[in-house]
Protein backbone atom coordinates (compact mmCIF):
# COMPACT_ATOMS: atom_id res chain seq x y z
CA UNK A 1 0.00 0.00 0.00
CA UNK A 2 2.63 2.40 0.92
CA UNK A 3 4.34 1.77 -2.33
CA UNK A 4 0.72 2.71 -4.07
CA UNK A 5 1.05 6.32 -2.19
CA UNK A 6 4.58 7.05 -3.13
CA UNK A 7 3.43 5.83 -6.66
CA UNK A 8 0.59 8.22 -6.58
CA UNK A 9 2.46 11.49 -5.44
CA UNK A 10 5.01 10.60 -7.95
CA UNK A 11 2.86 10.70 -10.92
CA UNK A 12 1.24 13.29 -9.36
CA UNK A 13 4.21 15.42 -8.97
CA UNK A 14 5.07 14.29 -12.82
CA UNK A 15 4.80 17.85 -14.51
CA UNK A 16 7.01 19.06 -12.13
CA UNK A 17 9.80 16.91 -12.75
CA UNK A 18 11.43 18.89 -15.60
CA UNK A 19 9.82 17.25 -18.64
CA UNK A 20 11.23 20.20 -20.51
CA UNK A 21 10.48 19.58 -24.22
CA UNK A 22 13.15 21.87 -24.69
CA UNK A 23 16.23 19.40 -23.00
CA UNK A 24 14.07 16.84 -25.10
CA UNK A 25 14.88 18.61 -28.28
CA UNK A 26 18.56 18.84 -27.50
CA UNK A 27 18.52 15.27 -26.30
CA UNK A 28 16.67 14.72 -30.03
CA UNK A 29 19.44 16.46 -32.17
CA UNK A 30 22.37 15.10 -30.45
CA UNK A 31 20.69 11.16 -30.71
CA UNK A 32 18.09 10.93 -33.17
CA UNK A 33 18.57 13.60 -35.65
CA UNK A 34 20.91 11.63 -37.80
CA UNK A 35 18.13 9.14 -38.98
CA UNK A 36 14.61 10.88 -38.15
CA UNK A 37 15.72 14.60 -38.92
CA UNK A 38 16.51 17.44 -37.65
CA UNK A 39 12.37 18.61 -37.79
CA UNK A 40 11.49 14.59 -37.02
CA UNK A 41 9.79 13.83 -40.39
CA UNK A 42 12.54 10.62 -41.32
CA UNK A 43 14.16 12.40 -43.53
CA UNK A 44 17.88 12.60 -41.61
CA UNK A 45 21.26 12.13 -43.65
CA UNK A 46 21.48 8.65 -42.43
CA UNK A 47 17.77 7.54 -43.91
CA UNK A 48 19.32 6.53 -47.40
CA UNK A 49 21.40 4.21 -45.71
CA UNK A 50 19.22 2.33 -43.81
CA UNK A 51 17.32 -0.88 -44.76
CA UNK A 52 13.93 0.40 -43.24
CA UNK A 53 13.51 3.71 -43.29
CA UNK A 54 12.88 6.15 -40.01
CA UNK A 55 9.53 6.90 -38.93
CA UNK A 56 8.24 10.44 -39.38
CA UNK A 57 7.77 11.47 -35.69
CA UNK A 58 5.82 14.23 -36.39
CA UNK A 59 3.25 11.98 -37.02
CA UNK A 60 3.40 9.55 -34.17
CA UNK A 61 -0.38 10.70 -33.08
CA UNK A 62 -1.98 10.71 -36.25
CA UNK A 63 -0.92 7.36 -36.83
CA UNK A 64 -2.07 6.27 -34.01
CA UNK A 65 -5.81 7.50 -33.94
CA UNK A 66 -4.84 10.15 -32.08
CA UNK A 67 -3.30 8.79 -29.37
CA UNK A 68 0.20 9.66 -28.92
CA UNK A 69 1.73 5.73 -28.40
CA UNK A 70 3.92 6.51 -25.12
CA UNK A 71 4.57 2.71 -24.11
CA UNK A 72 5.85 1.62 -28.14
CA UNK A 73 8.37 5.01 -28.04
CA UNK A 74 9.49 4.40 -24.74
CA UNK A 75 10.28 0.84 -25.50
CA UNK A 76 11.88 1.74 -28.44
CA UNK A 77 14.77 4.53 -26.91
CA UNK A 78 15.39 1.79 -24.74
CA UNK A 79 15.48 -0.82 -26.25
CA UNK A 80 12.97 -3.24 -25.38
CA UNK A 81 11.21 -3.34 -28.68
CA UNK A 82 14.15 -4.13 -31.25
CA UNK A 83 14.47 -1.80 -34.26
CA UNK A 84 15.81 -4.14 -37.52
CA UNK A 85 16.77 -0.65 -39.31
CA UNK A 86 19.81 -0.53 -37.20
CA UNK A 87 20.58 -4.08 -38.28
CA UNK A 88 20.46 -4.96 -34.43
CA UNK A 89 17.95 -3.77 -31.61
CA UNK A 90 17.63 -0.04 -30.71
CA UNK A 91 19.49 -0.28 -27.35
CA UNK A 92 22.31 2.09 -29.23
CA UNK A 93 20.89 5.23 -27.37
CA UNK A 94 18.87 2.73 -24.42
CA UNK A 95 22.10 2.00 -22.21
CA UNK A 96 22.97 5.79 -22.56
CA UNK A 97 19.38 6.52 -20.89
CA UNK A 98 20.19 4.18 -17.91
CA UNK A 99 21.02 5.13 -14.93
CA UNK A 100 19.63 8.07 -14.61
CA UNK A 101 16.90 9.35 -12.14
CA UNK A 102 13.62 7.87 -13.13
CA UNK A 103 10.45 9.74 -12.88
CA UNK A 104 6.88 8.32 -13.68
CA UNK A 105 4.75 9.13 -17.11
CA UNK A 106 1.25 7.67 -17.07
CA UNK A 107 0.25 5.47 -19.88
CA UNK A 108 -2.93 5.71 -22.28
CA UNK A 109 -4.21 3.37 -19.75
CA UNK A 110 -3.65 5.20 -16.88
CA UNK A 111 -0.86 3.12 -15.47
CA UNK A 112 2.24 4.48 -14.49
CA UNK A 113 5.52 3.75 -16.17
CA UNK A 114 8.74 4.70 -14.77
CA UNK A 115 11.36 6.09 -17.40
CA UNK A 116 14.47 7.81 -17.02
CA UNK A 117 14.76 11.63 -16.91
CA UNK A 118 16.21 11.77 -20.34
CA UNK A 119 13.91 9.78 -21.96
CA UNK A 120 10.92 11.96 -20.29
CA UNK A 121 12.62 14.88 -21.68
CA UNK A 122 12.26 13.04 -25.29
CA UNK A 123 8.86 12.31 -24.83
CA UNK A 124 8.06 15.33 -23.97
CA UNK A 125 9.76 17.16 -26.59
CA UNK A 126 8.15 14.57 -29.41
CA UNK A 127 4.99 14.55 -28.29
CA UNK A 128 5.41 18.62 -28.69
CA UNK A 129 6.33 17.88 -32.60
CA UNK A 130 3.25 16.22 -33.25
CA UNK A 131 1.38 17.54 -36.53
Amino acid sequence: MRYLTILATLLALSPALAQEAEIGAEIYQENCATCHGIEGDGKGPMAPVLLVQPSDLTSLTRRHDGQFPLLRVVMRIDGREPLVSHGSDMPIFGEFFEGVHDVPLKTAAGQPMLVSQPIADLVAYLKEIQQ
